[in-house]
């Protein structure tokens, strides 16, 4: 069925909805880029139906990940059935795990693509891609700050996880490509740069036969309108100390470790084939505490792995309650088909106990988070200003990362602009958020 009252335009115009982590949204940033280039107008809205074409950029980590997944591919086949779109595309990681089982289960959706066939899915639209565009991107979200990918895939083999099954063995881009990229952001007026990959310690060792990534962030220094730097998932094996100098050395790297250590039970650490123990895990959560005792220290925990027992379950709690994460996020496991755990371990853990450790362990967390914000009235934080909601501004410091941490809330009655940095006040706190105002 064809729009007569919007007619060319609406067959020029292509939707890409993207699902699950800042991974997929660098991929459809790159891929609108290119879309954009072949002469069509995009837009990313998962609730519009006014293009012609909709592609579904699809997450397939986790359970949850992978049900909103499919409600939204659904959502769209209605859409389609009743004439609102024409072309329905699905592209990343559930494709690439599900495909036959998604062609036979919804074949509504004109073709399937993993996530590494941007050239595919192009020439399927018309558009034949530009190499000299590979490095920039469509921003589809605040243009004052932006995710750059460092590498694709992973190389670590732990029990519980699906990344490698979908993304491949880790594979380092090109320094000058980063650079390049990065160039590009600065460009479109990024202020804060947040570098990510599955494991960004071990960023180089595939390409250049080393760790690369002190070297990266020397290099990333140098373009002087980032005036945050944020790195995320820097795994804990081989954690590329000479990052703590630099951060010393240069404000503009924020005070933040992303380290996901997901348990610390020795038993547990084993049966994750993690590739640190309990008494490496310590040491070096220790260390990065005493050589940047300001900086803000985030983890993520798993609970109700298979074999978890209730000594293993008060061992986190103890430790979370001993070490005073200043970020943390717990997630009950998923039995995910094709991983080591779901090859060789039964899921045992019930649903309910599961959800009621976790619940327990952000309960611990709640109250140390409560006394660590509650330390920060009266001090003031430099607070890059994201967004206006309601009846406040809202901002981050350098402590917080987008979307996943807390946030500064101040009224709307002050002159502030989003995409900002300003010098603010706190002068009250919950759990997981601060209030300030602007300092005097």
């Amino acid at each position: 069925m064809r729009d007569i009252r919007s007619g060319h335009t609406r067959k020029k115009k292509i939707n890409l909805v993207t699902l699950g982590c800042s991974k997929n949204t660098v991929d459809s940033e790159k891929l609108l880029r290119q879309i954009e280039a072949g002469g069509y107008s995009v837009i990313y809205d998962p609730d519009d139906t006014s293009a012609h074409t909709v592609i579904v950029n699809t997450c397939g980590f986790i359970n949850d990940a992978k049900e909103q997944s499919i409600n939204t591919i659904l959502g769209f086949v209605k859409a389609r059935q009743s004439g609102r779109i024409r072309n329905l595309y699905v592209m990343g990681c559930l494709s690439e795990r599900y495909a036959d089982e998604l062609r036979n289960e919804i074949p509504e959706v004109r073709k399937y693509f993993g996530v590494n066939n941007f050239n595919d899915i192009l020439k399927e639209l018309g558009i034949d891609p530009k190499d000299e565009l590979r490095n920039e991107r469509r921003l589809t979200g605040p243009s004052h700050y932006a995710y750059l990918k460092v590498s694709e895939g992973c190389d670590r083999t732990c029990a519980f996880c699906s990344i490698p099954l979908i993304r491949g063995r880790y594979v380092s881009r090109k320094i000058e490509d980063i650079i390049s990229e990065a160039q590009s952001l600065a460009g479109k007026g990024v202020k804060e740069l947040i570098l990510i990959a599955q494991d960004l310690s071990y960023y180089g060792l595939d390409l250049y036969k080393t760790q690369k990534l002190p070297e990266l962030i020397t290099e990333l220094l140098k373009i002087s309108s980032f005036e945050w730097i944020r790195l995320h998932y820097l795994y804990p094996a081989n954690f590329p100390i000479a990052l703590l100098n630099i951060m010393k050395e240069n404000r503009r790297i924020c005070k933040y470790i992303d380290i996901p250590i997901q348990h610390i039970s020795g038993r547990m650490l084993d049966l994750m084939k993690r590739s640190h123990d309990v008494s490496e895990t310590r040491d070096l959560l220790y260390k990065i505490r005493k050589e940047l005792p300001d900086a803000a220290i985030r983890t993520t925990l798993i609970s109700g792995h298979p074999g978890e027992t209730e000594k293993d379950h008060e061992e986190m709690k103890k430790f979370i309650s001993e070490f005073r994460f200043d970020r943390l996020g717990v997630f009950p496991y998923s039995h995910e088909d094709g991983t080591y755990a779901w090859k060789n371990y039964a899921d045992d853990i019930p649903g309910k106990t599961k959800d009621t450790r976790v619940s327990e362990l952000m309960s611990i967390q709640q109250a140390v988070s409560y006394e660590l914000n509650s330390m920060k009235i009266g001090k003031i934080y430099k607070v890059i200003v994201d967004s206006r909601e309601g009846e406040f501004f809202t901002g981050r410091t350098e402590y917080d990362s987008p979307e996943v941490d807390n946030e500064v809330l101040i009224k709307a009655e002050y002159n502030l602009h989003p995409g900002e940095f300003h010098d603010i006040l706190i002068t009250g706190a919950t759990e997981f958020d601060l209030y300030g105002k602007p300092a005097e």
